[in-house]
């Protein structure tokens, strides 16, 4: 498709940039004179835009397996709620009672569906609740006088947990992952000490797998006076079935914008919520929205890190993540996490005959199978160019980092059978694709609007605006 400058006609623009007639404090020098904009009529720049947005791919359009990131479709209602023009109120006005009673009990929500005693809605987004986590970890041992400076990650954590370690001047130290998939025992027992702040877990971790061992491994941290994180990306598998305070955490982040199907991506905002047990409490940030003898009040802690965002958190997110807990209720919510994890056990069994897959093993929400049985030299980012073809948007790929030639699917609860065998048999084509015609895939994508491109050369010397010839 050409860019609007490429379809600019001289004489043919539908509007006119008239002179300010008043005076400015614009240096002369700064001043544009000429605003170099395409020319074209209404309807040109109308049928541009509408055309555009026909190719771009969303999760309204068809699936969207992005292991690791709950892709799910967003119930219309969610979006309904949070249209009611009471709650289109500016963040000065969230004082008011309505919004602090939804996010309140949102809170509470959380808590119960945790296991965790207290959350703050205040982190914008999932690395946004983890460096919030890790800066109240600091705080802790700060407060009790111990300098520590490590913090356990295991190799197959996401890539935000070491920056956010790194972030608060603590050193991530990795463990490797078992040949079950899980965490190392003995290599966390060889790396654990006095020095070490915690572990940041993520369970079910990226490889779809339950830690087996989760009980030892908190055990393991806690006997040595440090904390368990968990890094909640992955709740959208446990819900109603297992609460992550039942297991040892004492600090963890949810994704609004994963598992209670708001928003994803895009560029918009997101949700991080971080809960935390009934001893640290106290440190997180400022204000706290709390209720006693029935009266909602701020809470302001001495001890708190202070504030990490503008007001409470995005609001409109936080009505959208309530107006889905309230819709399924503790039941739906269960069937959330059986369906989710059903339709990832579906999926892998029925592809593990056509791909490699590292961990044959019950899987939680996700999967990872990998390229090592693909004929002709056919990779990973050959199958996921040729999905494209098929409709899907390509699973994550080569992520974790530990599976080489990685493909981690998800495909969530929110998808029919249909739609999971659709994928299946798309996966399958590839397979005999590779095998008796692989041009195919090395030039894929065929349907797209733009076809492969070189993705060394557009990492390193990407066309960021455009420029006349």
């Amino acid at each position: 498709m050409k860019l609007l400058n490429e379809k600019s006609k001289t004489g043919s623009s539908s509007f006119n940039v008239r002179l300010l007639d008043i005076q400015t404090n614009i240096p002369e020098e700064l001043q544009r004179v000429d605003l170099d904009l395409p020319e074209l009529s209404e309807v040109e720049v109308v049928r541009h835009y509408t055309n555009l947005s026909k190719s771009n791919f969303g999760v309204d359009n068809g699936p969207y397996p992005l292991g690791s990131c709950t892709m799910k479709y967003n119930p219309k209602i969610n979006e309904v709620a949070a249209k009611i023009p009471e709650f289109n109120i500016h963040p000065l006005s969230q004082h008011n009672k309505g919004a602090l009673e939804i996010i309140y009990q949102l809170q509470q929500y959380l808590c119960e569906i945790t296991g965790i005693h207290a959350f703050s809605t205040q982190p914008a987004a999932g690395a946004h609740g983890e460096l919030t986590g890790i800066m109240i970890m600091k705080a802790w041992f700060e407060k009790r006088g111990e300098k520590r400076t490590k913090v356990i990650v295991p190799d197959s954590s996401h890539g935000t947990n070491p920056a956010s370690v790194s972030l608060c001047g603590f050193e991530p130290v990795h463990v490797i992952t078992s040949q079950s998939g899980g965490i190392d025992l003995g290599d966390l027992r060889q790396k654990m000490s006095k020095d070490v702040v915690g572990i940041m877990i993520t369970n079910p971790n990226t490889l779809g797998i339950f830690d087996d061992n989760i009980l030892e491994i908190t055990k393991t941290v806690h006997d040595y006076g440090g904390l368990c994180y968990l890094d909640g990306a992955n709740m959208n598998a446990m819900l109603g079935v297992v609460k992550p305070g039942d297991f040892g955490i004492d600090i963890i982040h949810l994704n609004l914008h994963k598992t209670f199907s708001t928003p994803h991506g895009g560029g918009g905002p997101g949700s991080g919520p971080l809960g935390v047990t009934k001893e640290l409490e106290p440190f997180l940030p400022n204000p706290r929205i709390i209720k006693e003898n029935e009266e909602l009040k701020f809470e302001q802690s001495n001890e708190s890190i202070g504030k990490v965002h503008s007001f409470y958190g995005n609001f409109g997110i936080l009505l959208r993540a309530y107006s889905y807990i309230r819709a399924i209720g503790t039941s739906g919510l269960r069937n959330v996490a059986e369906n989710a994890v059903l339709n990832a056990n579906y999926m892998k069994e029925k592809l593990k005959g056509h791909y490699h897959l590292p961990y044959d093993r019950i899987c939680q929400h996700e999967f990872v199978i990998d390229d090592s049985l693909m004929p002709n030299g056919i990779t990973t980012n050959d199958i996921a160019k040729r999905l494209m073809d098929f409709g899907f948007h390509p699973p994550t790929i080569y992520f974790p980092l530990i599976v080489k030639g990685a493909m981690l699917i998800e495909p969530t609860e929110t998808e029919s059978k249909e739609n999971l065998d659709a994928f299946i048999e798309a996966m399958k084509v590839i397979k005999e694709e590779a095998e008796h015609n692989p041009e195919k895939l090395t030039k894929a994508p065929l349907n797209a609007p733009i076809g492969r491109i070189d993705i060394v050369h557009a990492a390193r010397k990407p066309k960021l605006r455009w420029h006349s010839k």
